[in-house]
């Protein structure tokens, strides 16, 4: 694997007392069934980039990646923000 590359998985929250969303880590229990899928690798290896000029790698989120890896993605919450084809 390709080290200078990376892609960021991300999963939006939502903070019941201010009624606003974060977007953050994926939730620990998704670590493994994600990273360890037996298509991420190739997954990975279409999607990854280098940093662009601003620090960042390519930005997927925990759905996206599953719907791409054929896993039964998180239930979407009403007040999820959707990113369902592109990149972010």
């Amino acid at each position: 694997m390709d080290h200078e590359k990376g892609l960021c998985v991300i999963q939006q929250r939502f903070n019941e007392k201010t009624k606003s969303t974060t977007w953050s880590a994926i939730d620990p229990w998704l670590n493994d069934k994600i990273y360890l899928h037996a298509g991420f690798k190739e997954y990975f290896d279409h999607h990854a980039k280098k940093k662009d000029v601003n620090g960042c790698y390519p930005t997927v989120t925990v759905r996206q990646i599953m719907w791409a890896l054929r896993m039964k993605p998180l239930k979407k919450e009403r007040w999820e923000t959707v990113f369902d084809r592109s990149l972010i």
